[in-house]
């Protein structure tokens, strides 16, 4: 059997930069002592949601991904052999912004990074405000431990993007956010477990915490089980353990994939 043992990093937000990156790093020292091997954190982790507004002074936040925070992580993957996937505020050129995750593999190396897709501009989310939507499609990055995807938070409500990462191989896909009470907290419930069983791939559900963020990052398997949830409230690691082998019984048991009719969906281009 094929096992990995996997993390979600939910925390609340602190005013700086380098106080967010050290929580951060506290709870992978603290993964990697439990046997953690591919871990995942929460969107724009090195800063508080700031498209909660709009102000062009959260653009000071932006660096690119060769900066220093990838390095960061880069050396700390590297170091614990392992695999991280870490959304941060992307900065391409001058003047060009992203919301982006890098995925680093266990040699410290940059597998790749997937940048949002789907931007929301709503009250309390404008995030138009600050980025460009994705111009990298929906990447499949082959890591040490697994194959791993990205879709990242409002990118769930899209359910075509997460078959293109299930289609190109995808194992486990992260879906890092910041997802506050209200409207979408059922959304939250139902729409992750769906993309696994739609798809036959684990999900990791990340989510922040403090203030109106609840928490409550889960691991859902193919079958659409919770393996394991995080508290609304508490800073924590929620870890699992993944059987790999269970993507493909899944997939034996339930030909979705077989039984697709993508000759029959070309008028989704053009509604």
């Amino acid at each position: 059997m094929k096992k990995v043992k996997a993390g979600l990093i939910q925390t609340a937000s602190y005013p700086s930069k380098q106080e967010n990156i050290n929580k951060a790093l506290y709870f992978i020292e603290k993964g990697v002592k439990e046997g953690v091997k591919v871990f995942s954190l929460q969107e724009l982790f090195f800063s508080p949601y700031f498209p909660s507004e709009q102000h062009n002074k959260w653009f000071e936040w932006a660096e690119p991904v060769c900066g220093p925070t990838v390095k960061t992580m880069r050396d700390a993957a590297k170091q614990y052999g392992i695999v991280l996937v870490v959304p941060i505020f992307e900065e391409e050129g001058s003047g060009t912004y992203y919301n982006t995750t890098a995925v680093i593999d266990a040699d410290g190396s940059l597998a790749g990074i997937y940048r949002k897709n789907h931007i929301p501009q709503l009250e309390g989310f404008y995030e138009k405000f600050y980025f460009k939507p994705g111009n990298l499609g929906y990447p499949v990055f082959n890591t040490a431990f697994c194959r791993v995807g990205v879709y990242t938070c409002y990118d769930r409500h899209f359910p075509e993007g997460a078959r293109v990462l299930g289609l190109s191989g995808a194992e486990v896909v992260f879906n890092p956010s910041a997802t506050a009470r209200g409207l979408s907290k059922y959304l939250w419930e139902l729409e992750q477990p769906a993309h696994a069983v739609a798809n036959m791939y684990y999900v990791g559900a990340i989510n922040r915490v403090g203030g109106d963020y609840y928490g409550s990052s889960y691991f859902v398997d193919p079958r659409g089980q919770v393996l394991a949830r995080g508290s609304e409230f508490d800073e924590e690691i929620v870890i699992a353990e993944l059987d790999l082998d269970i993507i493909r019984e899944t997939r034996k048991t339930w030909q979705f994939y077989r039984d697709r009719r993508p000759e029959t969906y070309g008028a989704l281009k053009d509604l």
